[in-house]
């Protein structure tokens, strides 16, 4: 099982290029969490110490605002989530509620950092992963952000 979800991890953006005995770690001090539809893995505002591999199922990020919840994004099995509290650590910045049930793999902040004491050249390679993926999504989020301008024709005039 284990050879298996270091395969599976290794397909993913935020561990690509890392190696076999540097997931193992990881994947050591790894806790698996599992969520029925409606459940939510964490709110907004809660704090953030860990992030999260979705192994299996379909989650929505929520906004809230005005007692209103606003879908932001849909995540599916091999995205990450919450890597945002690991890198600024900060509280969560939005809510996670499963869609389906769903399968998670919990990576603490802790079990990075043994990555850090043990091999500092994978370290930064998972950190310039998970800013790889946190770019990617900024840049669909401003993508959308700025489509929606348009569309009300609010674009700032200088």
């Amino acid at each position: 099982m284990t050879e298996e979800r270091i395969r599976v991890l290794q397909d993913m953006p935020i561990f690509g290029g890392v190696r076999d005995e540097v997931l193992e770690l990881v994947l050591k001090d790894a806790s698996e969490i599992s969520l029925s539809k409606g459940d939510y893995l964490f709110q907004e505002n809660d704090p953030g110490d860990t992030m999260y591999v979705l192994e299996e199922g379909q989650v929505a990020i929520l906004k809230l605002c005005n007692n209103v919840y606003y879908r932001l994004n849909c995540l599916r099995a091999g995205d990450c989530i919450g890597e945002m509290s690991l890198i600024d650590l900060g509280r969560r910045s939005a809510s996670v509620l499963a869609l389906t049930d769903c399968k998670a793999l919990e990576l603490t902040n802790a079990s990075l950092f043994k990555v850090y004491e043990k091999d500092l050249e994978q370290f930064a390679l998972i950190q310039m992963n998970m800013s790889r993926e946190l770019s990617r999504r900024l840049r669909i989020a401003n993508d959308s952000l700025y489509r929606e301008l348009i569309k009300n024709n609010r674009i700032p005039q200088h």
